[in-house]
């Protein structure tokens, strides 16, 4: 991707099993019988209530499947089910690997698998945008850094480099293409991306770039509109954002008329676009794939005929001997 855009875990019953002791004394020895008997009903009763709490505290095992959750490599088994967690701990991640409240970037990725039964599969590697001027506590090499590290994700052959740039700059100055021409001279795997349409100057649109006839690309441009600086400090959901968006396109005088271009606007038409590409890259790879397995297969099972059967196969032991003396005189 590349961008010129610049639950605390339940504990296993501690607290409730200390609620439970203040709440419900164990009666003395003068207690009769009776009340004995029915105390200890009133705790058996008050840990089910309590118990039937705690499982109420997680997830239904029953519903889990269809609510959205996310889960870090770094923390295999622990699932956030609250999405403002898990942008907390990418920050503390990023904090540790990059250092704490600092501008500098870090080669190692932070991986994060999220699961919504409302979205498509995908693999996506967000890149740093690319700069041109350190600031505050960058290296002066910060350039450079971001620099090689887009070539690295981005000369995959199987990989489709999205390349970002806002609508209400200058297409032909753009570095993300011009980075991406560098690594897909063909264009084959770029597609164009054009963020803050709400921003450009008005009775401007971005018709003639969605048209693919200003820099044009294979696999033309899609045109998105995202939350803003002042939407994030406010906490806005990215649910509420897709709804603005949609609206924004819904009710523009330009894009909303031309049909040719209704296709290619809006965050979800993104994404079913990769979606598409991904499939057909699947349906290509699929028979060559197959080849180069069979190979390696024959490969390996030549390597394992010039051993020979093993020992306590079956074999007759002057077959074995033969096979021995025969491995003896070719080496």
């Amino acid at each position: 991707l590349f961008n010129t855009s610049s639950g605390d875990d339940v504990k296993d019953g501690g607290e409730e099993d200390q609620d439970g002791n203040t709440s419900h004394d164990v009666g003395d020895d003068n207690d009769n019988d009776e009340d004995n008997e029915t105390k200890a009903d009133h705790r058996v009763s008050s840990r089910q209530r309590r118990h039937r709490k705690k499982e109420s505290e997680q997830p239904p095992p029953s519903t889990t499947e269809g609510q959205e959750w996310g889960e870090f490599l770094h923390q295999p088994g622990k699932r956030y089910y609250d999405f403002s967690q898990i942008r907390d701990e990418i920050s503390r991640d990023t904090n540790r690997l990059a250092g704490l409240h600092s501008k500098g970037v870090s080669p190692t990725p932070i991986h994060l698998k999220i699961y919504s039964p409302t979205v498509l599969s995908l693999t996506m590697v967000d890149l740093p945008g690319l700069t041109k001027v350190a600031v505050k506590d960058q290296p002066a090499d910060i350039e450079e850094q971001i620099y090689s590290m887009n070539c690295q994700y981005g000369s995959n052959p199987n990989a489709i480099l999205l390349a970002v740039t806002s609508a209400n700059t200058d297409l032909a100055s753009s570095d993300a293409l011009k980075l991406a021409r560098e690594l897909d001279p063909r264009g084959e795997r770029t597609i164009g991306v054009l963020t803050k349409l709400d921003l450009m100057d008005p009775g401007t649109d971005a018709s003639e770039i969605l048209h693919n006839k200003v820099i044009p690309l294979r696999r033309g441009y899609i045109a998105v509109v995202n939350r803003g600086q002042r939407d994030i400090d406010a906490d806005l959901s990215i649910r509420v954002g897709l709804r603005n968006e949609e609206r924004f396109f819904r009710t523009h005088p330009v894009y909303s008329r031309d049909r040719s271009i209704t296709g290619k606007c809006g965050t979800m038409n993104l994404a079913r676009n990769l979606n598409g590409i991904l499939i057909h890259h699947i349906r290509d790879c699929l028979p060559e794939l197959k080849i180069r397995i069979a190979n390696m297969m024959g490969d390996v099972q030549g390597e394992l005929d010039a051993l020979g059967m093993p020992e306590g196969s079956g074999e007759d032991p002057g077959a074995l001997g033969g096979k021995l003396l025969g491995l003896l005189s070719k080496f």
